[in-house]
């Protein structure tokens, strides 16, 4: 148990008639056991001559987490995830990505298709105005990693160049 403070709060009763209203030993350990019981980390009770209040301070449990081995979580027969390894153009800004001029048009770029540095990638709309997405480099587009008209963020790949 932590701190116990049995306060009377000021009136304007001499103090013969205070102590006359004093909280028992007996009832504050029920209120302890009421705390323990119920899991109380606070209890304050009063009335217009006393005041109570109760603060138990609980140790903190730790859970031991079952571990694994080394071997265990090696899976010889798991497959290894290819990791792309072509450099990639990245979205310059925040925007909504168009792979095309328009709805009916073709698309700017196909993958396998060769591109020039400066060529024209895409569209990204930023606040109604149209910016072009440029190659900054020359090569052959492995893949486009993003949807028409789906959401870009600064920085986030666009399309990736075969290594």
């Amino acid at each position: 148990m932590g701190i116990l403070k049995n306060t009377q709060k000021p009136t304007s009763q001499s103090k013969t008639q205070a102590k006359s209203a004093s909280i028992d030993i007996a009832q504050i350990r029920e209120l302890i056991e009421l705390m323990e019981e119920k899991d109380l980390a606070n209890l304050e009770l009063g009335n217009h001559d006393n005041y109570v209040h109760l603060t138990r301070h609980v140790a903190m449990q730790t859970v031991a987490l079952p571990q694994m081995s080394a071997s265990a979580s090696i899976s010889p027969t798991a497959p290894t995830p290819k990791t792309p390894s072509g450099k990639v153009e990245t979205s310059p800004m925040v925007g909504v990505f168009y792979s095309a001029p328009s709805p009916n048009d073709p698309p700017f770029v196909k993958v396998g298709q060769k591109v020039e540095a400066g060529d024209q990638l895409g569209i990204i709309e930023a606040m109604k105005i149209m910016n072009p997405l440029e190659a900054t480099q020359s090569g052959i587009i492995e893949e486009i990693l993003v949807s028409n008209a789906e959401v870009v963020q600064f920085g986030q790949p666009v399309i990736r160049y075969k290594a």
